[in-house]
């Protein structure tokens, strides 16, 4: 008998994996987030995950746009959910101006509030990942100066961490991460913090046999992923080329005029 984890495409499931955190917390997505809770631990195979894909107006759009650049025709394609999320290597096959360039096309005519930051100017920053959509399309960059605390919260717990699994508490999982930092008008990550993290839902755990020295990815601060060497290291890569896009950024804003 084929068991039931196994039964879930792999595609599906990472999308569920990186998803679930924000659409629990009510930030994006359709309601229920206990189906996605399911999926994620690869149960719930009567799920129609097309459809609770199509409801995230933020992912969405850009794994469309990744799969067709890439020649592949299905956005939940494992390949396609991946290079979204972490930045695998399939995005060294997409151009980040086409990318850009299409994404701007197809959402110019219904961007409204939500993308109003997605303009020409803005493309050089471009990316087919999450971080460009965290760093460059949300406003919580451009209120960075204000000293409220929350801009640099949403950015730190929106993006895509990583870290170790260096603990358990009763019921976390411990992580020893770098934070996200604002200091003198520019993002940086800063030394090492252990910190306590979600890594169970009712229906059982994302990261199955999870255990300290497992390098993992981490969501809205629940631990939502395992990664290999090579998947880390891209993330890592990926995020520091998009802080230096978003620092230029800030640091032209801050001496403007």
């Amino acid at each position: 008998m084929v068991s039931l984890e196994h039964s879930v495409l792999p595609g599906h499931r990472l999308f569920a994996q990186y998803a679930h955190a924000p659409n629990a917390l009510g930030y994006c997505g359709p309601p229920g987030s206990e189906r996605l809770q399911a999926l994620a631990c690869g149960q719930a195979t009567d799920v129609d995950v097309l459809s609770l894909a199509r409801q995230f107006s933020g992912a969405w759009p850009y794994q469309q746009v990744i799969a067709e650049l890439a020649g592949i025709a299905d956005p939940l394609d494992e390949r396609v959910v991946r290079a979204y999320w972490t930045a695998d290597d399939l995005i060294d096959r997409i151009d980040r101006s086409q990318f850009g360039a299409t994404l701007l096309a197809r959402l110019a005519s219904t961007a409204g509030h939500y993308w109003k930051h997605l303009t020409g100017e803005l493309l050089v920053e471009a990316a087919p990942t999450h971080n460009f959509h965290v760093f460059g399309v949300y406003p919580w960059s451009r209120l960075l100066d204000t000293g409220m605390p929350q801009p640099l919260h949403v950015l730190d717990s929106c993006r895509i961490s990583w870290g170790e699994v260096v603990g358990f508490t009763a019921d976390r999982a411990v992580v020893r991460s770098r934070p996200l930092m604002f200091e003198h008008g520019q993002l940086f990550l800063g030394p090492d913090r252990e910190v306590p993290a979600d890594y169970t839902v009712p229906e059982g755990a994302f990261v199955p046999d999870l255990a300290v020295g497992d390098r993992v990815a981490v969501h809205w601060n629940f631990v939502c992923d395992r990664l290999d060497a090579a998947q880390l290291d891209r993330l890592a890569q990926q995020t520091e080329w998009q802080l230096a896009q978003t620092n230029r950024r800030l640091y032209t804003a801050g001496h403007s005029g």
